[in-house]
């Protein structure tokens, strides 16, 4: 493991998929938000609470939230990469124990998960106070409690690229992958916590864990209150954290057992 997750490091930063990611986290988080922020919450149609509102503050960091799809993806592009271009045949020559190899790419892959998280969650938080400093308001949360929010996020970032590696390394294919993770994170978890009655499942998924990290689930109340019935159900954020690590621990448990029992064609 000591040359393994060096190599591991030396591959990634290697090619410009560092960069990638840079540019995703510093889209996600500084210029989703501070687009927002700068034109003003209350102005969007429809109008969203203000910015200077615990509220409004919550509602921009769930939209960093929803956004959470691009580390899963960017994990599920790295490790379908090399299936895609047979570098993982010569990775496993070099090291025989697939186990080890797994476990090193997830070890690099949860910091970079988690640098990349991090990047998000400046970026959000920077666009938070610049967009208030323009209208002349201050952000509607205590210090304390976003930058407890916004390392939350971070965290929640480094357990999706964790799952997109393992979804990367379970389908091998990269088109069928991305298709995977998009389907899923992008399109069913947010119909889950859309759909009347359906939507009280949401909090045990990955989103709805992540959601309880912001406490924000204004999304969800508009729409409810639009179709007429309940908004998703939210768990407490310790609660919300321990399911993120449970998925975390259940990804890593199969990114590492899996490759052990199928050839590599």
């Amino acid at each position: 493991m000591k040359s393994l997750v060096p190599a591991e490091f030396l591959r990634f930063f290697g090619t410009r998929l560092w960069l990638l990611h840079l540019a995703a986290a510093l889209a996600c988080g500084l210029g989703l938000v501070g687009l927002v922020a700068v034109v003003g919450p209350e102005n969007s149609d429809p109008p969203l609470p203000p910015l200077g509102s615990p509220e409004g503050a919550g509602v921009l960091l769930q939209f960093v939230q929803m956004t959470l799809f691009v580390p899963a993806a960017l994990g599920t592009f790295a490790i379908t990469s090399e299936f895609r271009h047979r570098t993982i045949g010569s990775t496993f020559l070099a090291e025989p124990r697939r186990g080890r190899v797994m476990a090193a790419k997830l070890t690099v892959h949860g910091v970079i998960g988690l640098a990349y998280g991090v990047i998000l969650a400046a970026g959000a938080g920077a666009a938070l106070w610049i967009g208030s400093l323009l209208h002349g308001t201050t952000v509607g949360l205590a210090a304390g409690d976003l930058v407890s929010t916004l390392t939350r996020i971070a965290v929640a970032a480094a357990v999706h690229m964790l799952l997109g590696v393992t979804i990367g390394a379970l389908v091998r294919h990269q088109i069928a992958g991305l298709v995977v993770v998009a389907g899923y994170f992008y399109l069913l978890e947010p119909m889950l916590m859309l759909l009347p009655g359906v939507n009280q499942i949401y909090g045990i998924l990955p989103g709805g864990a992540a959601a309880a990290l912001t406490r924000s689930s204004w999304l969800s109340e508009m729409v409810a209150q639009q179709l007429g019935g309940t908004s998703a159900l939210l768990l407490p954020a310790w609660a919300g954290a321990a399911v993120l690590a449970g998925y975390a621990l259940v990804a890593a448990i199969a990114a590492v057992w899996w490759p052990l029992r199928r050839d590599l064609v």
